[in-house]
């Protein structure tokens, strides 16, 4: 099959967040399935596209509302395979410091901006070059390219080489949704009749993710809980009665991960590297962990976390167990960003307990990887999570999760029961409610565990034998193209 995936971030170009590291792995996936992949994603400013390699492709002209824009397209290949990617560059629009905004503050033109992305692609389709490439499936990832499966649909639709092409939805988080005001809704190109409650309107606003969700022939989630969990009220965030109404056009696939990329064995972030029949070094990653974060290099459990520090992530739950969890000879590692108040309370913490807890406030890729290999205790106490990656990373590094019961946390993890870990298939610790009281539970019981040197030892070697890489997602997309196709045929 000939697949577009049409996204707003991909490694190694531009990331926020998983959306990105998504696609930069699916596409090369789904080539050695033998597809015909290519991948459109915007030129932001802090892509440099020379030194990827890129080179001029064309030049298109596309009609907008305010009249003709000219976009340049350039064209260059996803490391280590033959993807081709092309970036539409319009510097007004996308050569900015940020993706989507700055300073926290959103772009006031994000509907031009991706509009103007969505229409491009949809143009660079169309232009008559030899040979003409015209997608089986186009590929649409959240909102700032879910305009393109309506203007497929609507602006497009009379054009013969478009009559066939399937459009497929993947929705990574439901809470961002492209949501503008009404009076920006001329902006889109689009007639008046897309604008009602059964197209683009949203409580008075235009909804770009639900026009996707509308016009999609299927729509898919990082994992079936979520795809489940957003059809009700209180995951659906307003929408759940439009995912209800298309539930049977609805289906979730778990991510995968980069298996080269995250792989103890082969690591060359760490100071040392181990297997899952070999150990050993997973001791010096931890001692080597212990003294980046000031810590003594001392055998307790070190428990982590590496997230956005925010109440979506249960980092508040984090936050009111620490001091209950400072009273016990254990440590705790935390690498994240995010709400003012929770990074203070973090490096107040810090403060008072500089033995036991380290914290980093901001990201760095290389503590991430070694802090997943150096802990033995995994934290992802999320209130919703539509995949989560960090619990596979875990998992494949030999650290134990402990992980609330939703989304993709729900489908990845095997909970810790005596049955479980008898039968070899417990991976980690599971708890259903949002609180802090069901979290230190869950902590108090790994704890125990832990001095079971062959409970543990179950858990790692269940986890780190897990197949986790995209292939076998892969697979499934592309079950779900071809069943894309089948209901576009008719």
């Amino acid at each position: 099959m000939k697949v577009l995936l049409v996204t707003s971030e991909a490694v190694p170009y531009a990331k926020t967040g998983g959306l990105a590291d998504v696609l930069g792995a699916l596409p090369r996936a789904l080539a050695q399935l033998g597809h015909d992949v290519r991948l459109v994603l915007p030129k932001y400013g802090t892509i440099d596209t020379a030194a990827h390699g890129f080179k001029e492709w064309g030049r298109l002209t596309v009609p907008t509302v305010s009249g003709p824009v000219c976009v340049v397209v350039e064209e260059g290949r996803l490391p280590g395979s033959d993807v081709a990617v092309f970036t539409i560059g319009h510097d007004p629009s996308f050569a900015r410091r940020g993706l989507y905004g700055e300073a926290g503050a959103d772009y006031p033109d994000n509907l031009q901006r991706f509009a103007l992305f969505c229409r491009a692609t949809l143009e660079l389709l169309a232009l008559a070059k030899a040979p003409r490439w015209t997608p089986d499936v186009l590929h649409a990832h959240d909102w700032p390219a879910a305009l393109g499966l309506v203007y497929l649909r609507s602006l497009y639709a009379r054009r013969p080489e478009f009559t066939r092409v399937a459009g497929l939805l993947t929705v990574h988080n439901l809470g961002y949704q492209g949501l503008f005001p009404a009076a920006a809704f001329p902006v889109t190109g689009l007639g008046n009749q897309f604008f009602t409650p059964k197209t683009l309107e949203f409580y008075g606003q235009v909804n770009l993710l639900k026009g996707g969700l509308v016009f999609a022939d299927l729509i898919t989630t990082v994992s079936p809980t979520y795809s489940r969990e957003i059809q009700s009220p209180e995951f659906g965030f307003g929408l759940d009665g439009v995912l209800r109404e298309r539930g049977d056009r609805l289906a979730g696939v778990v991510n995968g991960i980069d298996v080269d990329e995250w792989n103890p064995a082969t690591d060359s972030s760490l100071p040392a590297r181990y297997s899952a029949s070999e150990r050993a070094g997973k001791k010096i990653c931890k001692a080597a962990l212990q003294k980046e974060l000031g810590l003594p290099v001392r055998d307790v459990p070190l428990l982590a976390a590496i997230s956005r520090f925010t109440a979506q992530k249960g980092l508040d739950l984090i936050a009111a167990v620490l001091p209950e969890l400072m009273q016990l000879d254990v440590q705790v590692a935390l690498l994240g960003t995010g709400d003012p108040p929770l990074e203070l309370q973090f490096q107040s913490l810090r403060m008072q307990y500089p033995d036991r807890l380290g914290v980093r406030i901001g990201f760095d890729e290389i503590l991430a990887h070694n802090i997943e290999a150096g802990a033995d205790l995994f934290l992802m106490p999320s209130r919703y999570e539509p995949c989560g990656l960090s619990q596979l990373y875990s998992m494949r590094y030999g650290t134990v999760p402990i992980v609330r019961k939703t989304g993709g946390l729900a489908d990845t993890v095997v909970p810790y029961t005596p049955q479980t870990v008898a039968e070899g298939r417990a991976t980690g610790f599971v708890f259903s409610d949002a609180t802090p009281d069901a979290l230190l539970t869950s902590i108090l019981l790994a704890l125990r565990v832990h001095a079971n040197p062959s409970e543990w030892a179950s858990l790692i070697q269940a986890g780190m034998a897990l197949d986790m890489s995209w292939e076998k997602s892969a697979k499934k997309y592309e079950a779900l193209y071809r069943r894309a196709l089948e209901l576009r045929a008719g």
